[in-house]
């Protein structure tokens, strides 16, 4: 894993309903909850095996519209990843490193 996707700070902000990533190489990344849900990469939201693996849509990501979406939890997967559990109750979604990289604007 190269620095530029690799966090060297990662904060969920309930208030601002957005995660901020700060990665090694400094740069700062703002994702906004309703939009990471949108782009979940879990098989049943991607509809199936076949669409797997794909980059994120940045477009969906940052044009979702705002709702009373939050984040229950958040955990880390290994070293590699970050998983959410989130207030409509899907959690199975898990946004690697260099995915959430990929959907830097």
């Amino acid at each position: 894993m190269s620095t530029s996707t690799r966090p060297a700070n990662v904060r969920v902000d309930r208030v601002a309903c957005e995660m901020v990533i700060t990665w090694q190489d400094g740069t700062d990344c703002r994702y906004p909850f309703d939009g990471l849900r949108a782009i979940c990469p879990c098989v049943e939201c991607r509809g199936g095996h076949a669409h797997m693996g794909g980059p994120p849509d940045k477009e969906i990501l940052f044009s979702t519209p705002a709702t009373d979406l939050s984040v229950e939890n958040v955990q880390a997967v290994g070293s590699y990843a970050i998983q959410f559990q989130w207030s409509d109750g899907h959690w199975t979604g898990i946004y690697t490193w260099d995915y959430l990289r990929q959907a830097c604007r």
